[in-house]
């Protein structure tokens, strides 16, 4: 279940709009692009690579998967229209291109055909999704037979256990499935990292 924010927070930060939204994405940029940009040097992304971002906020990972993935495909999906005003903004070159899409979406509906993506990355959504288990079938949908779920949220933001997290993560048939707590100091602390693939066989 999502987490509610006041309102003044859920429109900087849960459901970024209006002027909050624009001074939300500056602070996401100062306090998260540290994160987005190591997340995705522990991805691995092949040149070629069709990579979807869930919740790209104002798009830093995007931008750095982009520049990691340059002949593949990498795609940001986000509910808030905010959020992919300012994606378009930063990644203006490579989105006239056609190398990074947009899309209004979430991690229950992101709107991608079936077995399409080879690594899904993820930053401090879990606690927005409405429904867990649709939003991770959704997910498991979405990548292709070997493909690598990334995702990292902090702390002070998970809903429930991390180990729940886990065995939701496992139960919507995700495999090699790995949880850890990284210890860096940023505005919000630490973080989780968790990193599952769909199997090959399925």
């Amino acid at each position: 279940m999502a987490t509610s924010f006041p309102r003044i927070v859920d429109s900087a930060f849960g459901h970024p709009r209006g002027l909050a939204g624009r001074i939300g994405g500056a602070i996401m940029v100062r306090a998260g692009a540290a994160t987005e940009r190591e997340l995705v040097a522990e991805a691995g992304l092949r040149p070629t690579d069709t990579v979807l971002v869930l919740g790209p906020g104002p798009g830093v990972g995007l931008a750095e998967a982009a520049r990691v993935a340059a002949a593949g495909r990498v795609i940001g999906v986000d509910p808030a229209e905010e959020m992919l005003r300012q994606c378009r903004q930063r990644c203006a070159e490579q989105a006239s291109t056609g190398h990074v899409r947009l899309h209004r979406g979430d991690a229950e509906d992101t709107g991608q055909p079936e077995a399409s993506v080879d690594v899904l990355l993820t930053v401090n959504t879990v606690h927005l999704w409405r429904d867990r288990t649709r939003a991770l079938a959704e997910l498991y949908r979405v990548l292709r037979p070997g493909g690598r779920l990334i995702m990292s949220t902090h702390r002070m933001l998970l809903d429930g256990r991390p180990a729940t997290l886990r065995l939701d993560v496992e139960c919507a048939g995700f495999a090699r499935v790995l949880l850890r707590l990284n210890d860096r100091r940023g505005l919000l602390g630490p973080s989780y990292e968790l990193t599952a693939c769909r199997p090959e066989n399925r």
